[in-house]
């Protein structure tokens, strides 16, 4: 007799196998992860080869290791000389073909520069520099420039900056107007090589791009310039160009919006000596409204205590002249988010310096301040000696006096309600804990600055660890600078060799072939210890040539 358990335990053993074995076949994959690719694409083959004299071919053929992209060839690739009659360039797997749509000239080297433009598919790694050269007649040029480039202010080396040569003929057709047809971009070193290049006169410029058109068109891009043209006529080495941000001639207010808040923010596109602010229209509003300038000089905030208004005419000045004029719309029934927020002058640590004021700064200018209202614990303990003063100088900021205590910790509350701004608008509750710190957590500084020439004029500046300028200091002759209380920790000195005497750095000028004025920063890392007083010479060398 036929068992009819076993005939169906049979039939869902042998279909449960079958399910294993599918599922378990189909559950095998390839490892994932692994190493980022950062290689770039490698060329393999050029046909013609790379450096091919007597060259008569009406088509480059590049083979690649890898598939590959092109990135804005026609601005990342050029070819000098510029021909009039762009090439195709076109992908094949992974052959790149070049096919020309021009006569070539004589007796001529040709150098095909490919910037950013070739990239690996999956990683956009770039082959950098990648350059092709032949020449229609027996002979290649073969002259060279190299040098690095740094940033002005820095004085660091800039990578993946864009180095251009111009011919003297073509510079004042070309720069800044279109791209060079000779060009190469700094490594990670900061350094460049130009090669195959014809002898003759040439004019040299690095530029730090906002966008890759390689074509100096924008106020805040770096540009750098060699002072004199370069006669090639012999491999040249050692060339060093400083990059800086050029101030623009023409002011302009680059920005202007009332924020969420209602003030009217003006952003300026260079800094002004003396800039002030009037409201032209409506007129009542320029006797009661408050302006903060940055200490850059180079924004404006307006703060209008009256809101009743659809429209801003604004007269800019600088030194008490005319300079230009703005206007803001704003709708009648238009609404502003206001939320009173406060900083407190104290370092990294929360800790209060000794012999200082608590200083209490609001993002609005504060219009009253009810003390009652202000709570300050003392180790816990509460008290109530303490003095509010508003600062005569700074709408937005309130000095607490307190005889504070080293060691002590402090708990400051301001309650809901306690400050008051310009537009009626109140805080809610908020705080901050802190400390008095210990004047042993502080030194003294002295530098003994020499200077190579004094017949000219000095500009010291100390600099903290994260290269923020702590203290500025005008030197013409050698002199001790004393900075006292300053905290423990590692500082740098920087020295700007002020040519026009004004007390601070000065930027250049291509078209008035200006140099931004030379900057030197000591090597020598200054350490501050606890209770200490450090004693340190400065010793300024001679400045620098520009190139």
């Amino acid at each position: 007799m036929l068992n009819l358990k076993s005939t169906v335990f049979g039939k869902n053993f042998f279909f449960i196998f079958i399910c294993l074995f599918v599922f378990g076949c189909a559950s095998i994959q390839r490892p994932q992860g692994g190493p980022r690719d950062l290689t770039p694409p490698k060329l393999l083959k050029a046909t013609p080869e790379n450096m091919t004299r007597n060259f008569a071919a009406k088509e480059i053929k590049l083979e690649f290791d890898e598939f590959f992209k092109l990135s804005n060839q026609y601005q990342e690739i050029s070819i000098s000389p510029a021909m009039e009659k762009q090439p195709e360039y076109n992908i094949s797997r992974k052959n790149l073909i070049i096919d020309f749509k021009d006569t070539l000239q004589k007796n001529t080297t040709y150098v095909i520069n490919f910037g950013k433009a070739v990239q690996d598919v999956n990683e956009s790694n770039v082959l950098k520099n990648f350059t092709y050269v032949f020449s229609t007649g027996p002979h290649i040029d073969s002259l060279s420039m190299s040098g690095s480039v740094i940033n002005s202010i820095t004085q660091e080396k800039e990578k993946d900056a864009t180095v251009m040569l111009f011919t003297v003929k073509q510079d004042s057709l070309l720069f800044g107007k279109k791209k060079p047809a000779i060009f190469t971009t700094t490594d990670s070193s900061g350094n460049f090589s130009l090669n195959n290049l014809h002898d003759g006169e040439y004019r040299i410029y690095a530029l730090k791009e906002t966008s890759p058109d390689k074509i100096f068109n924008n106020d805040k891009e770096l540009i750098a310039f060699s002072n004199k043209p370069i006669v090639l006529s012999k491999d040249t080495a050692d060339i060093r160009l400083s990059l800086f941000q050029q101030v623009p001639e023409k002011f302009r207010v680059a920005e202007k919006k009332l924020t969420n808040e209602g003030v009217l923010s003006l952003v300026f596109n260079k800094r002004l000596n003396n800039p002030s602010v009037k409201v032209i229209y409506p007129p009542a509003l320029d006797a009661q409204k408050i302006v903060e300038i940055s200490k850059t000089k180079d924004t404006a905030l307006v703060y209008m205590r009256n809101m009743d208004f659809d429209s801003l005419r604004v007269a800019i000045s600088d030194n008490n002249k005319p300079i230009d004029t703005i206007y803001q719309l704003k709708g009648r029934k238009e609404s502003f988010v206001r939320t009173l927020t406060f900083k407190y002058d104290i370092n990294r640590d929360n800790r209060l310096k000794p012999n200082t004021d608590l200083s209490i700064t609001a993002n609005l200018p504060i219009a009253s301040f009810e003390q009652p209202l202000i709570g300050l614990n003392e180790d816990s303990v509460n008290v109530t000696n303490f003095t509010l003063l508003k600062d005569t100088a700074n709408a937005k900021r309130i000095l607490m006096k307190y005889k504070w205590r080293v060691g002590s910790k402090y708990q400051l509350t301001l309650n809901e309600g306690a400050f008051t701004d310009i537009y009626g608008d109140k805080n809610k509750r908020t705080g901050i804990a802190f400390e008095g710190d210990k004047p042993e957590n502080y030194s003294v500084l002295i530098l003994k600055v020499t200077i190579p020439d004094s017949s000219k004029n000095y500009v010291v500046e100390l600099l903290d660890d994260q290269k923020n300028v702590l203290r500025s200091d005008r030197v013409i002759k050698n002199t001790s600078i004393v900075y006292k209380n300053f905290l423990t920790g590692k500082y740098k000195v920087r020295v700007i060799y002020d040519a026009n005497k004004n007390g601070r750095w000065d930027s250049g000028n291509v078209r008035q072939r200006r140099q931004p004025e030379n900057i030197w920063i000591s090597d020598k890392i200054l350490t501050l210890r606890p209770n200490w007083e450090a004693e340190e010479a400065i010793e300024i060398p001679k400045e620098p040539v520009n190139p």
